[in-house]
């Protein structure tokens, strides 16, 4: 990746930062449209290709009703659905995510997750809430002080052991007859 230039590398990862900032003054289609900057030469402008991806993104991202709205008109929330869709529009086949949940009710965090889930592109997620990471990540790296405790399949990742030590909770990680994968907490989570 690093010997690749700017705009290479930008052709094949998007990123969401956290909080990251709108800019003021555009309409929500054309801050998605921005996705598709690294696939133009110096001079170039969208074509229908782009303006179908850009939609797609919209739609994909449920917020192809705000597409005429000013960025800076929208909650938080919106906003965080605002740069994923222009991360997809971008068309990469990495996807960065930091907190992307962050500023989501519950049911947006679900339909938000599937969706990025289901557009089949590889995805790093920087995630806090274990009950999300368990339900959608294939693999799990845990962080402890900036240093990786463990790396793995979600069951792997999350033992009890891990739980109590990292995040000093009383707690376990198991496949449900559904087929989900949760995080149960014992009555009284806090370990000592």
């Amino acid at each position: 990746m690093w010997r690749l230039s700017s705009r290479a590398a930008a052709r094949h990862t998007a990123a969401v930062l956290q909080d990251g900032v709108g800019t003021g003054g555009l309409t929500v289609a054309e801050a998605v449209a921005l996705g598709r900057t690294p696939h133009h030469g110096l001079l170039g402008r969208d074509g229908e290709g782009d303006r179908r991806t850009v939609s797609e993104a919209l739609e994909s991202c449920g917020i192809a009703p705000l597409a005429e709205r000013d960025l800076s008109s929208l909650s938080g929330g919106e906003r965080q659905r605002v740069l994923l869709a222009r991360a997809l529009a971008q068309a990469p086949e990495l996807l960065v995510l930091d907190e992307l949940t962050n500023h989501l009710d519950i049911r947006a965090r679900f339909e938000l997750l599937g969706r990025i889930r289901q557009t089949g592109v590889t995805t790093l997620a920087v995630l806090h809430d274990l009950d999300l990471a368990a339900r959608f990540c294939d693999r799990l790296v845990v962080l402890h002080h900036g240093r990786a405790v463990t790396a793995g399949p979600v069951l792997d990742a999350l033992t009890p052991s891990v739980l109590h030590e990292v995040f000093g909770v009383r707690a376990r990680a198991e496949r449900h007859p559904d087929g989900v994968i949760r995080v149960t907490y014992e009555a009284d989570p806090l370990a000592p």
